[in-house]
């Protein structure tokens, strides 16, 4: 996962991110020096949990990795 943004003072930008491994869905959200990583088994909670994030942290989109 090489999909880090850097600001001009070296805090990473606020983002939301979803990969699958081995069949378990994973949502990395990153505000800035906070970091939280859930785990789901099913995709549309996993989903359903980043839109929520990327609500609340006024983002247009979340990456699918």
């Amino acid at each position: 996962m090489d999909s880090v943004t850097v600001s001009l003072n070296d805090q990473v930008s606020p983002c939301v991110e979803v990969i699958e491994v081995c069949g378990e869905w994973f949502v990395r959200v990153v505000d800035g020096d906070e970091e939280l990583t859930r785990s789901f088994q099913l995709e549309p909670f996993a989903l359903a949990y980043a839109e929520g994030q990327r609500i609340r942290l006024g983002l247009t989109d979340f990456d699918r990795l």
